[in-house]
């Protein structure tokens, strides 16, 4: 049997972090803090579950440093792309705002 030049990660350490992290994730839900951070904190935990998975389960972690860029392109696209149309969301928001409101003014004569 051919050597792969790496050692074997610890799959069930992984699988333990994995379940903390998920753990932690449900606390901060309950947290009584505001929306605007337990989103943050979400997404942070969200990131750092998907990059374990990549590197220990998808064996990112023992691959070249190019085929990880490759890896990495995605989710910067992706991030870019949320960027460029967040103006657009709370345009539609803003306008969506303004109509209700306009709907619920009482009428002047």
């Amino acid at each position: 049997m051919a050597s792969t030049g790496h050692k074997h990660p610890n799959y069930m350490a992984i699988f333990w972090y994995l379940a903390i992290l998920t753990v932690v994730e449900i606390a901060v839900i309950f947290m009584p803090i505001g929306k605007l951070t337990i989103g943050v904190l979400l997404c942070a935990l969200a990131v750092t579950k998907a990059a374990l998975v990549a590197m220990y389960f998808m064996h990112l972690r023992f691959e070249t440093r190019t085929l990880g860029m490759i890896a990495v392109t995605p989710l910067v696209i992706a991030t870019l792309l949320v960027f460029v149309l967040l103006p657009d969301g709370f345009a539609v928001v803003k306008k969506t705002v303004g109509v209700k409101a306009a709907t619920t003014e009482p009428a002047k004569h």
